[in-house]
């Protein structure tokens, strides 16, 4: 008897339906065939035990089980329970004729319980648009799979409720989310606040205006000074994402089986990778493509601690993710894209030692230390970076001090207001949604300097000698700031303090 059963495949962010077709005849042998990984080719022993334990059996037949497009990689263990079902309605043992109306997927342990599996959202989404009735899963991918309001989505624990489902009619409780209550819950409740930094009040406004224009930020400062608690308070300001963004989010995060037990992500994501980090672990590949750290960050923040600690390779595969927003894996046979439109936040000691022309210090480096160290960063990848903002330690009586500094979400009204402006401004113009994608065209449309703010900038440009991207990126960082005052035109203020968040331009750092 032939039966079809219905499982997905997710490749990038997107998934694709596989059709399970088993069919068992006359004979002895089970073959499964249809460019099934390892995981999947194990999977006849797991199965097995699953079903002896929960009363049922493999037939001692011939079963020849086909997953199909044929030319199309399988992999992972979330295939068990799919392959168990159509060889329980094959054989007879369970009705089969609804099965064509659900995506069944969901690993196995050998006594029948369900584990988790990677992928469920975007396999809902697919399910959904291909007309199917529902999706049977483990309950612990549940919620994350109902977001997709309109697919009947059903949580389960072991295999015995899904074979009771299809065989006996018996009703497994519906798993509903309200997304909206979901996406709004949590918006106004950052776990970092501002509010808890002592003193860096120029700090915290250089972080507003790099939250204000989407621009990254590179935090210079001896150990102690606060570049992390800074770092992770950052997306505290940011403004809140949009339910389009929350659901590409959530997506990226489904697929690597980061969402069990969660609805729909709605606080902006904060990645803090080790300098240990590999290429392939921070852009995304493998054998079976993955996505990697940075688009884990996706509308969110990277933040990498210790910068010229992190292989120069490493650093340098980020420089076309953060320039296209978007990472393409090729291989011989497919080739998926990831989105990572992400705020870069590094931070680093200003020398190897840690404290630099600072006459207290344990540790004193001579010029050609400071030489190498700086050299670990290329000029390419700093030159991506808008701001460089040096971190001083924070006086006692600052941090002795009762009173606490203004919070997240006051920054946040001011950030969300800039960022409205900017939406405005590039409402016409595609791929650009704030002041750090601006490209050539746009910074000579909104960026345009009177006679003054130009000298300005030509006298900073000669001084610190500044590449023709700083150029751009002062120029960028300055509408930025205009935004945050409400101001039509960039003026030379703006231009003065723009240019002070260079830090790294300047020769003095080299003694």
């Amino acid at each position: 008897m032939l039966t079809k059963v219905f499982g997905s495949a997710v490749f990038g962010v997107e998934a694709t339906t596989i059709t399970v077709e088993v069919n068992v005849a006359i004979g002895v042998g089970y073959h499964l065939v249809g460019l099934p990984d390892n995981a999947i080719k194990e999977s006849n022993y797991r199965i097995a035990a699953a079903l002896l334990n929960n009363g049922y059996r493999i037939p001692g037949k011939k079963i020849t089980l086909n997953l199909a497009p044929a030319d199309l990689r399988k992999e992972g263990s979330a295939y068990d329970l799919t392959l168990a079902i159509g060889i329980l309605a094959a054989s007879g043992q369970i009705k089969s004729e609804h099965l064509e109306r659900f995506i069944i997927m969901g690993e196995l342990s050998l006594d029948g319980s369900l584990q988790p599996i990677k992928g469920a959202l975007p396999i809902a989404i697919k399910a959904q648009e291909e007309g199917f009735k529902g999706f049977i899963l483990p309950k612990e991918n549940a919620k994350e799979a109902a977001i997709v309001a309109s697919l009947e989505v059903y949580g389960v624990d072991n295999i015995a409720e899904v074979i009771a489902y299809f065989d006996k009619e018996t009703p497994i409780e519906r798993t509903v989310v309200d997304v909206r209550e979901e996406f709004y819950k949590n918006l106004d409740f950052p776990e970092f606040d501002f509010s808890d930094v002592k003193g860096q009040e120029s700090i915290k406004r250089c972080m507003e205006i790099a939250a204000a224009g989407g621009h990254n930020i590179i935090l210079i400062g001896p150990p102690g000074a606060g570049k992390t608690m800074l770092a992770k308070r950052l997306p505290s300001i940011l403004p809140p994402m949009t339910l389009h963004e929350a659901l590409e989010t959530t997506k990226i995060h489904s697929v690597v089986g980061k969402i069990k037990n969660k609805g729909l992500m709605s606080q902006r994501p904060f990645r803090s990778p080790h300098h240990t980090i590999s290429d392939v672990a921070l852009v995304g590949g493998g054998a079976y493509p993955q996505p990697g750290e940075i688009s884990l960050s996706h509308n969110g923040v990277l933040f990498l601690d210790e910068l010229p600690e992190f292989k120069r390779g490493v650093l340098e595969v980020m420089r076309q993710p953060l320039e296209d927003r978007e990472v393409t894996i090729s291989r011989a046979r497919f080739t998926v894209t990831y989105p990572s439109s992400f705020m870069l936040v590094a931070s680093m000691n200003p020398s190897p030692g840690g404290y630099f022309n600072d006459p207290d210090a344990p540790v004193s480096s001579s010029p050609a230390e400071m030489q190498r160290y700086l050299s670990k960063i290329s000029g390419p990848l700093l030159d991506r970076i808008d701001i460089h903002i040096e971190v001083t330690p924070v006086p006692f009586d600052k941090l002795s001090e009762e009173r606490k500094g203004e919070g997240s979400v006051a920054i946040r009204k001011r950030v969300t207001k800039a960022r409205e402006i900017q939406t405005l401004r590039f409402a016409e113009i595609e791929h650009v949604h704030y002041n750090a994608q601006m490209g050539v065209k746009q910074i000579r449309v909104f960026c345009e300097l009177d006679a003054n703010s130009k000298n300005m900038l030509k006298s900073a440009m000669e001084r610190l000698n500044l590449s023709a991207r700083a150029y751009d990126r002062i120029l960028k960082v300055a509408r930025t700031i205009a935004d945050l005052e409400n101001s039509g035109k960039v003026v030379g203020d703006h231009i003065a303090e723009a240019i002070q968040y260079r830090s790294l331009d300047r020769d003095g750092w080299l003694g």
